[in-house]
Protein backbone atom coordinates (compact mmCIF):
# COMPACT_ATOMS: atom_id res chain seq x y z
CA UNK A 1 0.00 0.00 0.00
CA UNK A 2 1.03 3.27 -0.35
CA UNK A 3 1.09 6.33 2.20
CA UNK A 4 -1.06 9.10 1.75
CA UNK A 5 0.31 12.23 0.42
CA UNK A 6 -0.93 14.15 3.21
CA UNK A 7 1.04 12.51 5.78
CA UNK A 8 3.11 14.86 6.73
CA UNK A 9 1.48 18.25 5.45
CA UNK A 10 2.53 21.50 7.04
CA UNK A 11 6.24 19.87 8.44
CA UNK A 12 9.36 21.30 6.83
CA UNK A 13 12.25 18.65 7.47
CA UNK A 14 15.55 19.24 5.85
CA UNK A 15 17.74 15.88 4.71
CA UNK A 16 21.22 15.83 4.71
CA UNK A 17 23.43 13.31 3.06
CA UNK A 18 21.79 11.79 -0.24
CA UNK A 19 23.21 8.63 -0.10
CA UNK A 20 21.33 4.80 0.03
CA UNK A 21 19.04 6.09 3.16
CA UNK A 22 18.70 9.90 2.70
CA UNK A 23 17.94 10.02 -1.19
CA UNK A 24 14.45 7.90 -0.28
CA UNK A 25 14.04 9.95 2.77
CA UNK A 26 13.87 13.02 1.51
CA UNK A 27 11.31 11.60 -1.88
CA UNK A 28 9.30 9.70 0.37
CA UNK A 29 9.18 12.86 2.77
CA UNK A 30 8.39 15.07 -0.26
CA UNK A 31 5.54 12.04 -1.74
CA UNK A 32 3.71 12.10 1.96
CA UNK A 33 3.18 16.20 1.63
CA UNK A 34 6.29 17.46 3.62
CA UNK A 35 8.33 20.65 2.80
CA UNK A 36 11.71 19.06 1.86
CA UNK A 37 15.21 21.00 1.28
CA UNK A 38 18.24 18.64 0.79
CA UNK A 39 21.96 18.51 0.83
CA UNK A 40 25.27 16.60 0.82
CA UNK A 41 28.35 17.73 0.66
CA UNK A 42 29.39 16.28 -2.27
CA UNK A 43 28.44 18.16 -5.77
CA UNK A 44 28.28 14.98 -7.61
CA UNK A 45 25.50 13.67 -5.62
CA UNK A 46 23.86 17.04 -5.91
CA UNK A 47 23.67 16.87 -9.16
CA UNK A 48 22.08 13.06 -9.31
CA UNK A 49 19.39 14.62 -6.90
CA UNK A 50 18.05 17.27 -9.40
CA UNK A 51 14.64 16.58 -9.08
CA UNK A 52 15.00 17.88 -4.92
CA UNK A 53 15.45 21.25 -3.14
CA UNK A 54 18.92 21.16 -2.75
CA UNK A 55 20.17 24.33 -0.83
CA UNK A 56 22.23 24.51 2.66
CA UNK A 57 19.28 24.57 4.86
CA UNK A 58 18.46 27.14 7.41
CA UNK A 59 17.10 25.69 11.02
CA UNK A 60 14.62 28.76 11.87
CA UNK A 61 10.87 26.61 11.15
CA UNK A 62 12.49 23.11 10.48
CA UNK A 63 10.68 19.85 12.38
CA UNK A 64 13.84 17.55 12.56
CA UNK A 65 16.90 17.31 10.60
CA UNK A 66 17.43 14.01 8.96
CA UNK A 67 21.15 13.03 8.97
CA UNK A 68 22.32 10.44 6.99
CA UNK A 69 23.70 7.38 9.33
CA UNK A 70 27.32 7.69 8.36
CA UNK A 71 27.02 12.10 9.32
CA UNK A 72 28.30 12.05 12.84
CA UNK A 73 26.57 14.35 14.89
CA UNK A 74 28.55 14.35 18.39
CA UNK A 75 31.32 12.38 17.46
CA UNK A 76 34.42 12.50 16.32
CA UNK A 77 33.44 16.03 15.41
CA UNK A 78 29.51 17.10 14.63
CA UNK A 79 28.62 17.79 10.91
CA UNK A 80 28.40 21.22 10.88
CA UNK A 81 25.01 21.26 10.01
CA UNK A 82 24.40 18.69 12.75
CA UNK A 83 25.98 21.71 15.17
CA UNK A 84 23.74 24.33 14.16
CA UNK A 85 20.26 21.77 14.37
CA UNK A 86 21.39 20.71 18.06
CA UNK A 87 22.26 24.66 19.22
CA UNK A 88 18.52 25.25 17.50
CA UNK A 89 17.43 22.59 19.33
CA UNK A 90 15.60 21.08 16.41
CA UNK A 91 15.52 17.02 16.63
CA UNK A 92 18.25 14.58 14.82
CA UNK A 93 15.65 11.90 13.65
CA UNK A 94 16.31 8.55 11.67
CA UNK A 95 14.97 7.60 8.94
CA UNK A 96 13.20 5.05 10.85
CA UNK A 97 11.91 7.19 12.87
CA UNK A 98 9.68 8.91 10.41
CA UNK A 99 8.93 5.61 8.88
CA UNK A 100 7.07 4.59 12.65
CA UNK A 101 5.54 8.05 12.33
CA UNK A 102 4.26 7.54 9.20
CA UNK A 103 2.80 3.94 9.50
CA UNK A 104 0.82 5.43 12.93
CA UNK A 105 -0.49 8.59 10.58
CA UNK A 106 -1.83 6.18 8.60
CA UNK A 107 -4.09 4.33 10.88
CA UNK A 108 -1.97 1.39 10.85
CA UNK A 109 -1.22 -0.88 13.65
CA UNK A 110 1.48 -2.60 12.13
CA UNK A 111 4.29 -4.36 14.53
CA UNK A 112 7.71 -3.03 14.46
CA UNK A 113 10.90 -5.39 15.26
CA UNK A 114 14.34 -3.67 15.74
CA UNK A 115 17.54 -5.85 15.83
CA UNK A 116 20.92 -4.50 16.13
CA UNK A 117 24.12 -6.13 17.95
CA UNK A 118 27.82 -6.02 16.34
CA UNK A 119 27.81 -9.23 14.72
CA UNK A 120 25.05 -11.16 13.12
CA UNK A 121 22.14 -8.83 12.72
CA UNK A 122 21.67 -8.70 8.80
CA UNK A 123 21.52 -12.19 9.08
CA UNK A 124 19.06 -12.07 11.75
CA UNK A 125 16.98 -9.92 10.27
CA UNK A 126 16.99 -11.34 6.73
CA UNK A 127 15.96 -14.65 8.64
CA UNK A 128 13.14 -13.43 10.51
CA UNK A 129 11.49 -11.21 7.10
CA UNK A 130 12.05 -14.64 5.47
CA UNK A 131 10.33 -16.99 8.79
CA UNK A 132 7.58 -14.37 9.11
CA UNK A 133 6.74 -14.27 5.17
CA UNK A 134 6.93 -18.18 5.93
CA UNK A 135 4.12 -18.10 8.20
CA UNK A 136 1.83 -16.28 5.66
CA UNK A 137 2.37 -12.85 7.09
CA UNK A 138 2.83 -9.85 5.35
CA UNK A 139 6.40 -8.48 6.05
CA UNK A 140 8.91 -5.36 5.11
CA UNK A 141 12.45 -5.84 5.96
CA UNK A 142 15.12 -2.91 5.14
CA UNK A 143 16.55 -0.26 7.41
CA UNK A 144 20.44 -0.66 8.16
CA UNK A 145 20.04 -3.59 5.63
CA UNK A 146 18.80 -3.23 1.93
CA UNK A 147 16.15 -1.29 1.43
CA UNK A 148 16.03 2.61 3.54
CA UNK A 149 13.06 2.68 6.15
CA UNK A 150 11.02 5.03 4.04
CA UNK A 151 11.26 3.38 1.10
CA UNK A 152 9.36 0.19 2.54
CA UNK A 153 5.27 0.14 2.02
CA UNK A 154 2.78 0.61 4.44
CA UNK A 155 1.34 -2.62 5.37
CA UNK A 156 -1.78 -3.70 7.38
CA UNK A 157 -2.57 -4.00 11.01
CA UNK A 158 -1.37 -7.53 10.84
CA UNK A 159 1.60 -6.63 9.37
CA UNK A 160 5.35 -6.72 10.41
CA UNK A 161 8.07 -4.10 9.87
CA UNK A 162 11.90 -6.02 10.37
CA UNK A 163 14.66 -3.40 10.90
CA UNK A 164 17.91 -3.61 11.08
CA UNK A 165 19.13 -0.27 13.77
CA UNK A 166 22.63 0.69 13.38
CA UNK A 167 23.89 2.47 16.64
CA UNK A 168 23.57 5.72 14.24
CA UNK A 169 20.21 4.90 13.71
CA UNK A 170 19.37 4.34 17.44
CA UNK A 171 20.48 7.54 18.46
CA UNK A 172 17.96 9.49 16.40
CA UNK A 173 14.99 7.93 17.49
CA UNK A 174 12.05 9.57 19.86
CA UNK A 175 9.04 7.98 19.61
CA UNK A 176 9.54 4.79 17.96
CA UNK A 177 8.62 1.52 20.31
CA UNK A 178 9.63 -1.94 19.04
CA UNK A 179 7.03 -4.49 19.89
CA UNK A 180 10.06 -7.13 19.90
CA UNK A 181 13.85 -5.48 19.87
CA UNK A 182 16.92 -7.30 19.74
CA UNK A 183 20.49 -7.29 21.22
CA UNK A 184 23.14 -9.97 19.28
CA UNK A 185 25.92 -9.42 20.68
CA UNK A 186 28.57 -6.65 22.18
CA UNK A 187 32.31 -6.13 20.88
CA UNK A 188 34.18 -2.42 19.85
CA UNK A 189 33.64 -1.51 16.72
CA UNK A 190 32.30 2.30 15.77
CA UNK A 191 34.22 4.02 18.77
CA UNK A 192 35.17 7.05 17.04
CA UNK A 193 31.74 7.43 16.79
CA UNK A 194 30.53 6.63 20.56
CA UNK A 195 34.07 7.73 22.31
CA UNK A 196 34.20 4.35 24.13
CA UNK A 197 32.90 1.27 24.82
CA UNK A 198 30.11 2.27 27.43
CA UNK A 199 28.94 5.13 25.08
CA UNK A 200 29.04 2.41 22.40
CA UNK A 201 26.95 0.14 24.07
CA UNK A 202 24.55 3.11 25.94
CA UNK A 203 23.84 3.92 21.88
CA UNK A 204 22.99 0.03 21.25
CA UNK A 205 20.47 0.07 24.46
CA UNK A 206 17.96 2.25 22.72
CA UNK A 207 16.73 -0.23 20.69
CA UNK A 208 14.74 -1.03 24.09
CA UNK A 209 13.66 2.46 24.81
CA UNK A 210 9.58 3.19 25.53
CA UNK A 211 9.01 -0.73 25.43
CA UNK A 212 6.03 -1.39 27.63
CA UNK A 213 4.46 -4.37 29.24
CA UNK A 214 3.43 -6.19 25.74
CA UNK A 215 6.34 -6.09 24.14
CA UNK A 216 9.77 -8.38 24.05
CA UNK A 217 13.41 -7.70 24.77
CA UNK A 218 15.32 -10.44 23.15
CA UNK A 219 19.32 -10.36 24.02
CA UNK A 220 22.42 -12.71 23.24
CA UNK A 221 23.83 -14.13 26.33
CA UNK A 222 27.45 -14.67 24.94
CA UNK A 223 29.35 -11.28 26.21
CA UNK A 224 29.36 -9.42 29.36
CA UNK A 225 28.19 -6.31 28.20
CA UNK A 226 25.21 -8.01 26.95
CA UNK A 227 24.63 -9.84 29.79
CA UNK A 228 24.66 -6.25 31.95
CA UNK A 229 22.13 -5.25 29.60
CA UNK A 230 19.83 -8.28 29.77
CA UNK A 231 19.99 -7.52 33.78
CA UNK A 232 19.25 -4.58 33.90
CA UNK A 233 16.54 -4.85 31.46
CA UNK A 234 14.83 -7.31 33.54
CA UNK A 235 15.71 -5.19 36.62
CA UNK A 236 13.44 -2.15 35.00
CA UNK A 237 10.33 -4.86 34.78
CA UNK A 238 9.13 -3.00 31.27
CA UNK A 239 8.96 -5.78 28.50
CA UNK A 240 9.12 -9.26 28.34
CA UNK A 241 12.78 -10.45 28.73
CA UNK A 242 14.00 -13.37 26.78
CA UNK A 243 17.54 -14.15 26.57
CA UNK A 244 18.62 -16.66 24.17
CA UNK A 245 22.24 -18.68 23.52
CA UNK A 246 23.95 -19.98 20.98
CA UNK A 247 24.77 -23.51 22.45
CA UNK A 248 22.39 -25.82 22.12
CA UNK A 249 21.39 -25.13 18.60
CA UNK A 250 18.03 -25.18 17.23
CA UNK A 251 17.39 -28.95 15.61
CA UNK A 252 16.40 -26.98 12.29
CA UNK A 253 19.79 -25.41 11.85
CA UNK A 254 21.62 -28.77 10.73
CA UNK A 255 19.32 -28.83 8.05
CA UNK A 256 19.95 -24.90 7.39
CA UNK A 257 22.83 -24.66 4.68
CA UNK A 258 22.61 -20.48 3.86
CA UNK A 259 23.90 -20.75 8.32
CA UNK A 260 27.11 -22.30 8.38
CA UNK A 261 29.21 -22.16 11.96
CA UNK A 262 28.61 -22.15 15.56
CA UNK A 263 27.65 -18.55 15.60
CA UNK A 264 24.81 -18.65 13.29
CA UNK A 265 23.18 -20.67 16.59
CA UNK A 266 22.77 -17.53 17.92
CA UNK A 267 21.35 -15.77 14.83
CA UNK A 268 18.87 -18.26 14.63
CA UNK A 269 18.05 -18.85 18.27
CA UNK A 270 17.27 -15.00 17.96
CA UNK A 271 14.77 -15.08 15.22
CA UNK A 272 12.92 -17.84 16.34
CA UNK A 273 12.53 -16.31 19.95
CA UNK A 274 11.08 -12.96 17.84
CA UNK A 275 9.23 -14.90 15.46
CA UNK A 276 7.95 -16.45 19.09
CA UNK A 277 7.24 -13.58 20.46
CA UNK A 278 5.03 -12.37 17.15
CA UNK A 279 2.79 -15.34 17.61
CA UNK A 280 4.18 -17.84 14.83
CA UNK A 281 3.98 -21.15 15.18
CA UNK A 282 7.42 -23.51 15.82
CA UNK A 283 7.00 -25.43 12.46
CA UNK A 284 6.82 -22.52 10.72
CA UNK A 285 9.81 -20.94 12.18
CA UNK A 286 11.74 -24.64 11.34
CA UNK A 287 10.38 -24.38 7.81
CA UNK A 288 11.47 -20.33 7.86
CA UNK A 289 14.98 -21.68 9.40
CA UNK A 290 15.30 -24.35 6.72
CA UNK A 291 14.84 -22.84 3.55
CA UNK A 292 16.39 -19.55 4.60
CA UNK A 293 18.38 -18.69 1.55
CA UNK A 294 21.05 -16.48 2.87
CA UNK A 295 22.40 -13.31 2.04
CA UNK A 296 25.09 -11.83 0.12
CA UNK A 297 28.61 -11.51 1.57
CA UNK A 298 27.89 -13.42 4.65
CA UNK A 299 29.56 -16.20 4.16
CA UNK A 300 28.24 -16.37 0.46
CA UNK A 301 29.95 -19.45 -1.72
CA UNK A 302 30.24 -17.47 -5.02
CA UNK A 303 31.67 -20.05 -6.60
CA UNK A 304 33.96 -23.96 -7.31
CA UNK A 305 36.70 -24.93 -9.62
CA UNK A 306 38.71 -27.78 -9.02
CA UNK A 307 37.61 -28.61 -5.51
CA UNK A 308 38.17 -25.19 -4.44
CA UNK A 309 35.61 -22.87 -2.66
CA UNK A 310 35.58 -19.04 -2.87
CA UNK A 311 33.41 -17.07 -0.17
CA UNK A 312 32.55 -13.83 -0.03
CA UNK A 313 32.44 -12.84 3.52
CA UNK A 314 33.07 -9.24 2.42
CA UNK A 315 30.50 -8.05 5.60
CA UNK A 316 33.30 -8.63 8.29
CA UNK A 317 33.92 -5.35 8.66
CA UNK A 318 35.60 -6.50 12.13
CA UNK A 319 37.52 -8.92 13.43
CA UNK A 320 34.91 -10.67 15.77
CA UNK A 321 32.82 -10.82 12.71
CA UNK A 322 36.14 -12.28 10.72
CA UNK A 323 36.16 -14.89 13.75
CA UNK A 324 32.97 -16.16 12.94
CA UNK A 325 33.49 -16.38 9.37
CA UNK A 326 37.28 -18.97 10.04
CA UNK A 327 35.78 -20.78 12.67
CA UNK A 328 33.98 -22.48 9.75
CA UNK A 329 36.84 -23.44 7.85
CA UNK A 330 39.86 -25.95 8.81
CA UNK A 331 41.77 -24.33 6.14
CA UNK A 332 41.72 -21.40 4.57
CA UNK A 333 43.68 -18.79 2.28
CA UNK A 334 42.63 -16.50 4.21
CA UNK A 335 42.03 -12.57 1.98
CA UNK A 336 41.97 -9.57 4.38
CA UNK A 337 42.67 -5.92 4.59
CA UNK A 338 41.52 -2.34 4.28
CA UNK A 339 41.01 0.50 6.80
CA UNK A 340 41.70 -1.56 10.12
CA UNK A 341 39.47 -1.41 13.24
CA UNK A 342 40.75 -0.11 16.85
CA UNK A 343 42.20 -3.70 17.69
CA UNK A 344 43.50 -4.53 14.79
CA UNK A 345 43.46 -8.56 14.39
CA UNK A 346 44.98 -9.44 17.12
CA UNK A 347 42.22 -11.37 18.52
CA UNK A 348 41.97 -13.78 15.53
CA UNK A 349 44.94 -15.77 17.13
CA UNK A 350 43.33 -18.27 18.24
CA UNK A 351 42.11 -18.93 14.53
CA UNK A 352 45.40 -18.37 12.96
CA UNK A 353 46.29 -22.21 12.76
CA UNK A 354 43.33 -22.41 9.98
CA UNK A 355 45.35 -19.79 8.04
CA UNK A 356 47.62 -21.75 5.03
CA UNK A 357 48.17 -18.26 3.98
CA UNK A 358 47.06 -14.41 4.59
CA UNK A 359 46.75 -11.88 1.32
CA UNK A 360 46.72 -8.29 2.76
CA UNK A 361 44.98 -6.00 0.97
CA UNK A 362 44.40 -2.19 0.93
CA UNK A 363 45.50 1.04 3.35
CA UNK A 364 46.28 -1.12 6.39
CA UNK A 365 47.82 -4.26 5.82
CA UNK A 366 51.02 -3.71 7.13
CA UNK A 367 49.63 -3.32 9.89
CA UNK A 368 47.94 -6.40 9.68
CA UNK A 369 51.35 -8.17 8.67
CA UNK A 370 53.27 -7.16 11.94
CA UNK A 371 50.57 -9.09 13.95
CA UNK A 372 50.51 -12.15 11.54
CA UNK A 373 54.65 -11.91 11.15
CA UNK A 374 54.43 -11.66 15.24
CA UNK A 375 52.72 -15.36 15.44
CA UNK A 376 54.32 -16.92 12.42
CA UNK A 377 51.31 -17.15 10.22
CA UNK A 378 52.39 -16.85 6.23
CA UNK A 379 51.52 -13.73 4.52
CA UNK A 380 51.92 -11.56 1.70
CA UNK A 381 51.13 -7.54 1.21
CA UNK A 382 49.99 -7.66 -2.31
CA UNK A 383 47.60 -4.54 -2.52
CA UNK A 384 44.91 -4.96 -4.46
CA UNK A 385 41.75 -7.33 -4.37
CA UNK A 386 42.12 -8.66 -7.68
CA UNK A 387 46.14 -9.73 -7.09
CA UNK A 388 44.78 -11.08 -3.59
CA UNK A 389 42.54 -13.54 -5.83
CA UNK A 390 44.59 -14.48 -8.44
CA UNK A 391 47.27 -15.52 -5.72
CA UNK A 392 44.44 -16.98 -3.58
CA UNK A 393 43.57 -19.09 -6.20
CA UNK A 394 46.71 -20.45 -7.14
CA UNK A 395 48.04 -21.12 -3.74
CA UNK A 396 44.58 -23.38 -3.18
CA UNK A 397 45.11 -24.99 -6.62
CA UNK A 398 48.76 -25.74 -5.63
CA UNK A 399 46.69 -28.01 -2.34
CA UNK A 400 47.33 -25.48 0.38
CA UNK A 401 43.79 -25.17 0.92
CA UNK A 402 40.64 -26.02 -0.54
CA UNK A 403 38.36 -22.56 0.62
CA UNK A 404 39.38 -19.37 -0.71
CA UNK A 405 38.08 -16.84 1.73
CA UNK A 406 37.30 -12.78 1.54
CA UNK A 407 36.55 -12.11 5.11
CA UNK A 408 38.23 -8.55 5.27
CA UNK A 409 38.62 -8.00 9.15
CA UNK A 410 38.46 -4.57 8.07
CA UNK A 411 36.52 -1.41 6.97
CA UNK A 412 36.42 -0.95 2.49
CA UNK A 413 36.05 2.76 2.05
CA UNK A 414 40.00 2.69 1.25
CA UNK A 415 39.76 1.10 -1.81
CA UNK A 416 35.59 0.48 -2.64
CA UNK A 417 32.78 2.64 -1.97
CA UNK A 418 31.53 0.10 0.62
CA UNK A 419 31.64 -4.12 1.92
CA UNK A 420 28.78 -4.82 -0.84
CA UNK A 421 31.30 -3.24 -3.51
CA UNK A 422 34.22 -5.02 -2.43
CA UNK A 423 32.18 -8.51 -2.19
CA UNK A 424 30.58 -8.33 -5.85
CA UNK A 425 34.26 -7.70 -7.22
CA UNK A 426 35.43 -11.05 -5.30
CA UNK A 427 32.50 -12.75 -6.54
CA UNK A 428 33.25 -11.83 -10.59
CA UNK A 429 37.02 -12.18 -10.18
CA UNK A 430 35.97 -15.85 -8.59
CA UNK A 431 33.01 -16.19 -11.41
CA UNK A 432 35.86 -15.16 -13.79
CA UNK A 433 38.21 -18.33 -12.76
CA UNK A 434 35.32 -20.71 -12.87
CA UNK A 435 33.98 -19.46 -15.91
CA UNK A 436 38.01 -20.31 -17.20
CA UNK A 437 38.10 -23.84 -15.40
CA UNK A 438 35.42 -25.10 -17.05
CA UNK A 439 36.18 -24.20 -20.64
Amino acid sequence: MMFPATIFAGQRFAVVGLGRNGLPAARALRAMGADVVAWDDRAEIRAAAGDLTLAMPAMAGLDALVLSPGIAHRLPAPHPLAAAALAAHVPILSDAELLFRAVRAAGSRARFVGITGTNGKSTTTALLAHIVETAGMKVAAGGNLGTAALALPLLPDDGVYVLEMSSYMLERLARLAFDVAVMLNLSPDHLDRHGDMAGYAAAKRHVFDRQGAAATAVLGCEDSWSLEMAAALARDGAARVVRIHADPPLAALADARALPGAHNAQTAAAAAAAASALGIAQADIDAGIRSFPGLPHRQERVGEARGVAFVNDSKATNADSTARALGCYARVVWIAGGMAKEGGIESLAPYFPRVALALLIGRDAPILAETLAAHGVAHRIVGTLEAAVAQGWAAARDGAADTVLLSPACASWDQFTGFDQRGDRFRALAEAIVAKEAR
